[in-house]
């Protein structure tokens, strides 16, 4: 080389020098970090795709969160009403022993009367203070809010989950496709005439024995019939059948085709029955809502569907009618959960917790809880033991479902939800890792080399600087 205004040999030096330097940094970047993704220019679609991984991560650990705390709802929810049903197990109890009416002093029954005001008033207090990070959750708080419900029709409504449109209202309506019947036979002998006629009348409730001697009227029958209810689920009244003429109708107290009524002729030489015939069974209602047609149990219709799940109670009046439609509203409330990492409509988790007061346990068919108080119609002094019990335990059916409704969408909603969030919190982990965690095997060879490079170029700058100098042999004399 003759020239030394441009040392081309030192400027290719540099070039490579500051190329290795940029490898040397660049693994120890990675090296320091553990990312091969630290800037958008390292790998700009890596990136993209690595932050919407991120984004989901951070969404899924939220939504494993969310999981966690709605089961501490259900949680305490459950827990509380345990407590309930224990109480109404203490409370059928008291009134079992009340009826036993010869056996106890008026100072017993009394004392029962209290121990059942404290029972409802422990239920009450229950309903009323359990709740979570000041949350009510028993009150009715968590209950979903309806108008337009016709206590004519609908002796008790249940709203278990429904899907509610983004703006107005969820409406529902509800016709009787076919009726609910009592099971009914008819006598049309009119007065007991001749010898005596012992008959059984078996119903839900049991059985009893009846002899009606010579002379008894169509109107004493029924008495007897009716004084027996309590014991055989069965009662009578009179039915016209020409205008001098009545004949005795024997039903049971409650629809359905669980419920029966049979007589059946002990001795005598005949019990007229219409048509023959002695034994007969009560019908179910069968209901159509929104369009669906469900076959209910007594007047029990109940809905099972995405968009909603409600168990309604109609009134007697209503389930025996075909030509009545009741229509009804439920306008928003319930218990909200959101534990999947999209919102959107259709990821929302909707549960209704209905209220556990006194004043919303049993129906109107039957009556509520907190007519078992003192000076209400089903206090011990009135006497009504068997309403009283059949009270109870509609009330403790009712805890008993929420309870299960609770447990089933803790085991079959929550818990597979967090396994699901799990998993896919691993995967989405590991692909992300694939793209953006530095492989250390891959790097430190990198280092290596590159610090080997970054050397070598060193030391062929330095030759490259000092080539030059040999130009000044030339000027030497």
């Amino acid at each position: 080389m003759s020239r030394i205004n441009t040392n081309v040999s030192s400027i290719i030096a540099q070039r490579i020098l500051n190329v290795q330097n940029a490898r040397l940094n660049l693994a120890l970047q990675r090296l320091s970090t553990g990312l091969r993704i630290n800037t958008g220019k390292d790998d700009p679609a890596g990136l993209i795709a690595s932050e919407q991984m991120r984004a989901e991560k951070r969404a899924l650990q939220v939504a494993q969160n969310n999981v966690a705390r709605t089961t501490n709802v259900v949680a305490v929810a459950e827990a509380s009403l345990a407590e309930v049903a224990s109480l109404l197990q203490d409370l059928e109890s008291l009134i079992d022993k009340s009826a036993n009416q010869s056996a106890i002093t008026d100072d017993e029954m009394e004392a029962n009367q209290l121990e059942i005001d404290a029972i409802l008033a422990s239920i009450n207090r229950i309903a009323s203070t359990a709740e979570l990070q000041g949350r009510k959750l028993l009150d009715g708080n968590m209950a979903y809010t309806t108008s337009g419900v016709s206590t004519s029709q609908i002796a008790h409504l249940q709203i278990n989950s429904v899907r509610m449109p983004t703006t107005g209202a969820y409406t529902v309506s509800v016709n009787v496709v076919s009726p609910a019947e009592l099971a009914r036979l008819t006598y049309v002998s009119g007065t007991i005439t001749g010898s005596s006629r012992t008959i059984e009348i078996a119903g839900n409730l049991g059985r009893e024995i009846f002899t009606f001697s010579s002379g008894t009227t169509v109107s004493n029958i029924v008495s007897a019939v009716n004084r027996a209810a309590s014991v055989t689920g069965v009662s009578a009244y009179l039915s016209a059948i020409t205008s001098t003429t009545n004949a005795v109708v024997f039903t049971s107290r409650q629809y359905g085709s669980a419920q029966f009524v049979r007589v059946k002729l002990l001795s005598g030489p005949s019990f007229g029955m219409q048509g023959n015939q002695t034994e007969d069974y009560g019908q179910d209602v069968s209901a159509r809502i929104n369009g669906q047609t469900i076959a209910g149990t007594g007047l029990r219709v109940s809905l099972r569907n995405t968009s909603l799940q409600a168990d309604i109670t109609l009134t007697a009046a209503m389930a025996t009618s075909t030509s009545t439609t009741a229509n009804f509203y439920i306008t928003g409330g319930g218990a909200n959960f959101s534990f999947t990492p999209k919102l959107d409509y259709g990821n929302f988790s909707s549960l209704g917790i209905d209220s556990m007061l006194t004043t919303a346990l049993g129906d109107r068919n039957t009556g509520l809880l907190y007519t078992l108080g003192t000076g209400q119609a089903n206090a011990l002094s009135e006497r009504n033991f068997a309403t009283a019990q059949r009270i109870v335990r509609l009330a403790a059916n009712q805890v008993a479902a929420a309870r299960g409704r609770l447990g089933a969408f803790e085991r079959d909603t929550l818990e597979p939800t967090s396994r699901s969030l799990a998993i896919q919190y691993e995967n989405i982990s590991s692909a992300e890792s694939t793209i953006r965690d530095a492989d250390f095997a891959e790097e430190t060879s990198n280092l290596t080399r590159a610090q080997i490079l970054v050397q070598s170029a060193t030391m062929v700058l330095q030759a490259a600087n000092a080539a030059p100098q040999s130009v000044l042999s030339l000027l030497r004399m």
